[in-house]
């Protein structure tokens, strides 16, 4: 199965793709798509939203998991990352992608079993699950891999409590 997490954000938009083969878990990729600042907003969208189509028609994945937009402090900056979120959201339906958000908590418990872990935490359990020589970098890929990951975790609970609920 592969699961392409997404870090939402309209500046830089982390992604990382985890595939499972047997009980194996494996990056497959993972990067940060950027917009320009200085372009209007919806030229920015409208990039991003060609960015993540693009990346959804190379890798193919079956489930994309997104971050939920939980809390902001900074009412602009939440706006942006609804925004960028909802581009990420319809691409990923458009794309026939099972499409599923997760809370950073949510993310954090089940990447380290922690839901208040600090970022490093996440990065080294991320690196260590996955079997990589280095934390990934830069930080929305790694917070994208671990979206990935955390559905990986919850899916097979979630799809059998989608049967009981039949």
């Amino acid at each position: 199965m592969f699961v392409l997490g997404v870090d939402p954000g309209l500046s830089r938009c982390g992604y990382g793709c985890v595939a499972r083969r047997g009980g194996e878990l494996r990056a497959v990729a993972a990067g940060v798509v950027r917009t320009d600042p200085a372009l209007p907003l919806a030229e920015r969208l409208a990039e991003l939203q060609g960015e993540i189509a693009a990346l959804l028609d190379e890798l193919r994945p079956v489930a994309v998991a997104v971050e939920r937009v939980f809390f902001q402090v900074n009412v602009r900056t939440a706006m942006s990352v609804g925004q960028a979120s909802g581009v990420i959201l319809a691409a990923a339906a458009a794309a026939g992608c099972t499409v599923v958000e997760y809370t950073p908590n949510e993310v954090k418990q089940a990447v380290a079993g922690y839901g208040a872990a600090p970022k490093q935490q996440v990065q080294r359990m991320v690196q260590t699950v996955l079997g990589l020589a280095d934390r990934p970098e830069p930080a929305d890929a790694a917070d994208a891999l671990a979206l990935a990951l955390c559905h990986h975790a919850t899916a097979p609970v979630r799809e059998r409590l989608a049967g009981v609920a039949r």
